[in-house]
């Protein structure tokens, strides 16, 4: 996804974005501030999500760094952002269109964040290995609050091995890691 239109509106009031430099984005969502901000403001353009989630397009900006949330991540370094038990939670949005926009940016970088637990379901959210559709892979890393996988560049093992040491729960690690042998990971 693009850097919401509220988060922008952050920026600018800390001084963080260009001046001449329009704001673009397909859709708002926010409180009576954000509107007001936006509120016939010439810097901010709503386009269609056929301009602004262009990989084509995206790959343009220098050494652009893509941010994308996920539910879950497997061993493969899989990324699933859409469902939850078999059923559409969200829908993906620009997430594909803004990790190959990011991948084919000069210096570009593509990450996909999540927690490395989920509080509520009571389970790791590092898997090893998704049960339904893919949203996406192929990422530069993967990060947790508990550090960052570079996936970019490892072979399989050594992407599971960093998913494992750098991004999984503590409290899950000895439960991945004995299923990630099981698929065939030399897993430390």
């Amino acid at each position: 996804m693009a850097c919401p239109v509220g988060a922008r509106r952050a920026l600018e009031k800390a001084g963080a974005l260009e001046a001449g430099v329009p704001v673009t984005a397909s859709f708002v969502f926010g409180g009576a501030e954000l509107y007001d901000w936006i509120d016939r403001n010439d810097r901010v353009r709503l386009l269609r999500t056929e301009k602004t989630n262009d990989p084509a397009l995206i790959s343009r900006q220098h050494a652009l760094t893509s941010v994308n949330g996920a539910l879950q991540v497997d061993l493969y370094a899989q990324a699933n952002a859409a469902r939850v038990r078999g059923l559409i939670y969200s829908g993906f949005g620009g997430q594909t269109d803004f990790i190959v926009g990011a991948l084919h940016s000069p210096g570009g970088r593509a990450i996909i964040a999540l927690p490395s637990w989920h509080p509520k379901a009571d389970v790791s959210t590092v898997v090893p290995r998704l049960a339904g559709p893919v949203t996406s892979f192929q990422h530069s890393f993967i990060v947790s609050e508990r550090g960052a996988a570079a996936i970019w560049g490892h072979d399989a093992a050594g992407q599971a091995q960093q998913l494992l040491d750098n991004v999984a729960h503590p409290g899950a690690r000895d439960e991945l890691r004995e299923a990630g042998r099981r698929l065939g990971f030399p897993l430390r």
